[in-house]
Parts: C-alpha cells; structure tokens; sequence
C-alpha cells in the first residue's frame, strides 16, 4: 500500500513539472540514430586500420568519404573515443 501511494504521489508531483523544452524532446528523439552512427563508426575504426588513421588525419573529409554526415555532438564523440 505504501508503494502505491509513493507512485502516486511521483505522478502528482510530475504533472507540477512544465513540459520539457523542445530543443530536449528534439535531442531525445535523435539521440538514438546518432548513437548508432557513432557507434558503426568507431566499430568499423576499430576493426580497419586504415580508416581510423583517415579518421585521426582528417576526421571530417574521412566520414565524408565515407557517406556519413554527422552532426557536431557525434564528431565530438568519435573524436574523444580514438584519443584515448
């Protein structure tokens, strides 16, 4: 009984909440499809020597080359991913 009235009274709380700004639900709705690009990227980095030297030469004329169009938050990522 007590966890009822605990998850209720978080709904109650929430809807006091004003609804999330817009550039939020925009990035929440992108992130997924950003994160497999990342991901793919790194991956394929990973796995093929000459690709992540192209990368680390030129990051942004390589996934050029390469078909992919990222956007600054995913070149970001991939850059700190193959610093370190």
């Amino acid at each position: 009984m007590t966890r009822l009235y605990e998850e209720e009274r978080l709904g109650v709380l929430l809807r006091l909440l004003p609804p999330a700004p817009v550039g939020w639900l925009r990035a929440a709705q992108e992130l997924p499809a950003a994160r497999r690009t990342f991901d793919e990227i790194v991956a394929r980095a990973e796995a093929d020597l000459a690709f992540r030297n192209a990368l680390l030469a030129d990051l942004e004329t390589a996934l050029a080359a390469e078909g992919y169009e990222p956007d600054r938050r995913v070149l970001d990522e991939i850059r700190e991913r193959l610093n370190s």
